[in-house]
């Protein structure tokens, strides 16, 4: 594969995730709209802890996904930064071939570890999109129920 098409495919991977990304985070905060807005006129009750979790999970899935794109960003810049250090355009290292070495070996690393947190926040950022929606659900039978109960 050529060099130009292996960097067309790694942008349009990272422009896909980067909308995944968004496309999650629009829906949570949505979500939460939707939440507040249905029980805009209700009166707090404990049958509303449910619902109340789900809001939580939402907003924890926002905080997941702001997480990510800060280390996805934080990424991008180390890379940046060690394309300079081996252009030898860095002016820490300079042109000094130790110098690049270690500079290089210490951005990789602080890369990898970024690329792993990133990884995680972006997992969990799902997982916590979905656990809302689950909760929500309980929530909204349980006051089904009730109010059946209610009308009997």
């Amino acid at each position: 594969m050529s060099e130009d098409i292996a960097r067309q495919l790694q942008q349009q991977l990272g422009e896909t995730r980067n909308r995944y990304t968004f496309f999650l985070l629009a829906a949570a905060a949505s979500a939460i709209a939707f939440a507040v807005n249905q029980t805009r006129d209700a009166e707090l009750t404990w049958s509303q802890a449910l619902l109340g979790a789900a809001v939580l999970s939402w907003a924890a899935s926002i905080f997941c996904g702001c997480r990510y794109l800060q280390y996805l960003q934080s990424i991008l810049v180390s890379n940046f930064e060690l394309n300079r250090v081996q252009a030898g355009r860095h002016p820490d290292a300079g042109q000094h071939p130790d110098a690049i070495q270690a500079a290089s070996e210490g951005i990789r690393s602080g890369i990898e570890s970024n690329a792993k947190k990133s990884g995680q926040f972006a997992d969990v950022q799902f997982y916590l999109l979905i656990a809302g929606a689950g909760l929500y659900l309980c929530w909204h039978v349980i006051e089904m129920a009730r109010r059946s109960m209610c009308a009997a």
